[in-house]
């Protein structure tokens, strides 16, 4: 879907092509996790130390620290080292904010194509997120780095410059977003539900103990991984996916034409109450049932046929859980009610505040 909205080619291989190319692309989140490990919990803990240092009365604004948090680790396992300085990330930021949100609604309404300014402002900040992808792009061939990031892993592969330029902007695009949001409607649920909490910090002693977070440990948090599919499933965290036809398909009497963008109302079938008991209700516990997780998979939110950008969220997420829901409370505060906003990914329709107490 992202290909279509930024009018990028979507690829116009064979089938088999267009297999392998989407393998690469799924290697490389697997290859930039697996490399970047340190840096991520690094960047969680530093996350941590800003938290513990603030006074229990004080507001945290959760989804502004949430989408600094994602970009930060987005941009570097992504990108590589050049976003260690935060400039970098403040300005890929800006420009990140400027493109998704006419990806999000001016091309869906129209009202892009009918706004001059809205366009150019929209063009100028495409066209320098991909000036920088270029630069990295060029940077990266033919030579070996002791950090592997995502880019690597496309010009590894066999790809010509614009398909790696294509897969990385959407990769950083959607990670970005879905790892902010699926941080930030994780927090929420588990600051509104302290059973969850408790569960999940119980879970957290039980694996880590006194050591330290490892991506070997970080494989036991079966419950970590309930409360995150559940998080998805409520949260409704992508509303609407799609996908491109490979070849032409029918449905009763009409065809589907190769290269359709065809739309799957996922909002809807998250909270099917046919499929979902207590649809509205958030309650990991529902994905002990192994029935319940195959239909998740079918879904494209687990197993084999997951969204990449969702495993790299996930990821990520469990990391940051692990290391904040071990020191910290984190607490609602009180009165706040949060409006949902549905857009390509969904968020809170102003921002989501939560306050945090040491646990020790």
């Amino acid at each position: 879907m992202l290909k279509s909205l930024l009018r990028y080619q979507s690829g116009g291989g064979s089938v088999s092509e267009n297999h392998m190319r989407k393998k690469l692309y799924e290697n490389g989140v697997t290859d930039s996790l697996k490399s970047n490990f340190a840096l991520l919990l690094k960047l969680s803990e530093e996350l941590l130390d800003k938290w513990l240092s603030y006074p229990e009365t004080q507001h945290v604004p959760l989804s502004q620290h949430m989408l600094g948090f994602a970009m930060k680790s987005v941009t570097q396992m992504v990108m590589g080292s050049t976003f260690e300085d935060d400039q970098e990330v403040i300005r890929f930021q800006k420009n990140h904010g400027t493109v998704w949100s006419e990806i999000g609604k001016g091309f869906l309404d129209g009202s892009l194509d009918k706004n001059t300014t809205r366009k150019k402002q929209y063009e100028d900040a495409l066209m320098q997120l991909e000036s920088v992808l270029r630069n990295i792009i060029k940077e990266r061939k033919g030579r070996n780095f002791s950090q592997h990031i995502f880019i690597d892993s496309l010009v590894q592969g066999n790809l010509n410059d614009q398909q790696i330029l294509e897969d990385s902007m959407i990769f950083s695009l959607a990670s970005c977003i879905i790892t902010a949001k699926l941080c930030t409607w994780a927090i929420c649920f588990l600051t509104t539900f302290e059973e969850v909490q408790k569960k999940l910090y119980e879970e957290i002693n039980q694996v880590f103990g006194n050591g330290p977070v490892t991506p070997e440990k970080i494989e036991q948090l079966r419950y970590c991984q309930h409360v995150l599919c559940e998080t998805v499933r409520t949260a409704k965290l992508t509303p609407v996916s799609a996908q491109l036809q490979d070849i032409e398909g029918k449905i009763d009497q009409f065809i589907i034409p190769r290269e359709t963008l065809v739309l799957y109302a996922l909002g809807v079938v998250l909270q099917d109450p046919n499929t979902w008991p207590s649809p509205h209700k958030f309650d990991p516990d529902r994905f002990d049932d192994e029935l319940v997780m195959k239909t998740f998979s079918s879904l494209g939110f687990s197993g084999t046929q997951e969204c990449p950008e969702l495993r790299f969220a996930y990821m990520v997420t469990t990391v940051l859980l692990s290391v904040l829901v071990k020191r910290l409370h984190l607490l609602s505060v009180e009165g706040q009610v949060i409006e949902t906003k549905y857009e390509l990914v969904t968020s809170s329709r102003e921002e989501a505040w939560i306050t945090v107490s040491k646990r020790y």
